[in-house]
């Protein structure tokens, strides 16, 4: 496993690649090993520019195991160049954290099937509050590639009752720091 201060030319190659090349490359992805995610806060990028206009193009997930179960979290961050380091609001030593997930292999007789190669992150089962949005999301995450640990790719679908909708949306992750080892406030 290996962080740096900055994306590497494969993150940003990501970022700049079509829908269509997107899911070419999510279908070639591989399952992420749950092992290498807890304990780890990634940088990420929501791919389309206009998420730059929501202020949601850069943010950070985190992973960490409880009870032998994988979670995570968000991050807000600094909406600043994808080319500067990723820095946590409100402050890097005291970062908010918001929209958390459970991380479970895709159950092939579930609702949320659509890709069985994934992970899903399940915002639905992440302790969120009834009226907080984030609880609909359904994320697909996969390893971009073999040889590279550190580098995902995530495919976003929002929950209407038992309807999926797919947000048009894809994400990268990388590495990027170690995070809490248990579940933060």
């Amino acid at each position: 496993m290996h962080t740096q201060p900055t994306p590497s030319l494969a993150y940003r190659g990501l970022d700049s690649m079509s829908l269509d090349e997107l899911e070419k490359v999510f279908l070639d992805g591989i399952t992420p090993d749950p092992e290498l995610l807890a304990g780890w806060v990634f940088r990420g990028c929501n791919t389309p520019d206009w998420m730059r206009l929501l202020g949601i193009k850069k943010f950070m997930k985190g992973f960490w195991r409880s009870r032998g179960q994988l979670y995570g979290y968000n991050q807000p961050v600094v909406q600043d160049s994808l080319s500067k380091p990723w820095r946590a609001q409100p402050s890097d030593d005291n970062p908010k954290r918001f929209g958390f997930y459970s991380v479970e292999p895709v159950d092939s007789t579930a609702t949320d099937n659509a890709y069985l190669h994934a992970l899903l992150l399940d915002y639905g089962q992440g302790g969120n509050p009834f009226y907080d949005p984030s609880a609909g999301l359904r994320d697909y995450l996969v390893q971009v590639s073999a040889d590279n640990p550190d580098l995902y790719l995530g495919k976003a679908y929002f929950a209407l009752g038992p309807k999926r909708v797919p947000t048009f949306s894809f994400f990268v992750l990388e590495r990027d720091r170690r995070g809490p080892e248990h579940r933060p406030h």
